[in-house]
């Protein structure tokens, strides 16, 4: 799996003239501005430390997604989002971890920068999402999580369903702006299991 992550800063600065089909602030862009704007970051952006050139290399769906704006057409957004499902790796047996290591990585920012040591990194989960009711800076880009069990249970399918988000939430959504955290190789199983058991261990104080 391919990471884009400067692409999106890039349309949206080169796109002024585009009629938009998607939402606020999302600009349309056609397969030739794509090439030339990924020309442009291939000439300009040099590889250092784990940040390689392949980061700005799209894949399928993230071109589906920008010639779009995020709003591609039904049945081309159903047929990613079941590719997207079946590759997505669900361990056997349970997948809640440990909620105190998943909330570590909910805080944590580090991680997959050209200084960085390769490896796994924290998911910033916060900077999008309100999560447990003790912690008082979060994003709202995201849904809230607060209560997430109390609500939603957490039982086998309830489990498979919050591993599969955060491993690959455009599976479920084929235009998402979270991020692949099990296929980009951001997060490991088992951080991803931690994190479910934030969300959905009785203890966690996510659900207090």
């Amino acid at each position: 799996m391919r990471m884009l992550l400067l692409l999106p800063f890039a349309v949206a600065a080169a796109s002024c003239g585009t009629a938009p089909t998607g939402g606020p602030g999302r600009q349309a862009e056609t397969p030739a501005e794509m090439q030339r704007l990924t020309a442009l970051l291939q000439r300009d952006m040099h590889e250092r430390g784990q940040a390689k050139m392949e980061r700005i290399e799209q894949d399928d769906l993230q071109r589906l997604c920008n010639q779009y704006a995020d709003k591609p057409p039904t049945e081309q957004a159903k047929r990613m989002e079941e590719a997207q499902l079946k590759a997505i790796r669900f361990p056997a047996g349970s997948l809640m971890g440990d909620w105190k290591s998943g909330e570590k990585i909910a805080q944590s920012g580090r991680g997959m920068t050209w200084s960085d040591k390769p490896g796994n990194s924290g998911g910033s989960c916060y900077n999008c999402h309100e999560i447990s009711p003790k912690e008082e800076a979060h994003g709202t880009i995201g849904p809230s999580l607060k209560g997430f069990a109390r609500v939603r249970g957490n039982g086998p399918e309830i489990q498979r369903y919050v591993y599969g988000k955060i491993y690959n939430a455009k599976a479920y959504n084929a235009c998402s702006t979270m991020p692949r955290f099990g296929e980009s190789h951001t997060l490991s199983e088992q951080q991803i299991k931690d994190l479910t058991a934030l969300l959905l261990d009785p203890a966690s104080p996510v659900n207090h």
